[in-house]
């Protein structure tokens, strides 16, 4: 009680989820898909869960369980899931997360920056991806996320983490005094350097 939301969630960022929705207006089918994401926040590693049409709570709760058998022993280390107070969480969800040993905790309401994480990363994918390219319809959106979601885990430099990514593919690369190679993804969209070979 005597603590603050801020020193909350820096003491038990390691052990704590953050979850969200985000939505992107398809440009040929007209339709509004809705992203649900966890990210864990201690080495911001991002989980897209699903994508949807209409996100209710039976949908929402099965995400939640593809969730907690992806994570597996992992999940163990996770005391925590900050969400805000969303219709789509149902008690459902709620209880599939408590199962798994991981507390609910809602966020007050009208209040989205007490999930700073999950808000920050929207903030990111529609900086980066989503407000920069058309997105056709249901199978272009999940080719496009689940290019982003390799790269923001395995390539992309986060500030908090002194510019690593959350679970990078190789050692840290010292300085290059060579030539330098630009792969593209999502068609130039995003552009990651290595040392030429």
């Amino acid at each position: 009680t005597d603590t603050s939301w801020r020193q909350f969630l820096r003491t038990q960022a390691s052990s704590m989820l953050a979850v969200d929705f985000f939505h992107v207006d398809c440009a040929v089918t007209l339709r509004r898909l809705y992203v649900l994401f966890v990210l864990e926040v201690g080495d911001r590693y991002l989980h897209i869960l699903g994508v949807t049409g209409r996100p209710d709570g039976p949908w929402t709760t099965q995400q939640a369980r593809n969730l907690v058998m992806d994570l597996g022993d992992h999940a163990a280390r996770f005391r925590f899931l900050v969400r805000d107070r969303g219709s789509q969480f149902a008690a459902s969800f709620d209880a599939v997360m408590a199962d798994a040993g991981v507390e609910v905790v809602k966020i007050p309401p009208r209040c989205p920056r007490a999930n700073c994480f999950a808000e920050r990363f929207v903030l990111t994918i529609r900086t980066e991806v989503t407000d920069r390219m058309l997105i056709f319809g249901e199978r272009h959106f999940r080719q496009v996320l689940a290019v982003y979601a390799a790269h923001y885990n395995a390539r992309r430099p986060h500030g908090a983490m002194r510019l690593r990514p959350p679970c990078p593919t190789s050692p840290a690369p010292e300085p290059v005094h060579g030539k330098i190679q630009r792969r593209r993804i999502l068609g130039g969209l995003i552009n990651e350097y290595e040392a030429a070979a």
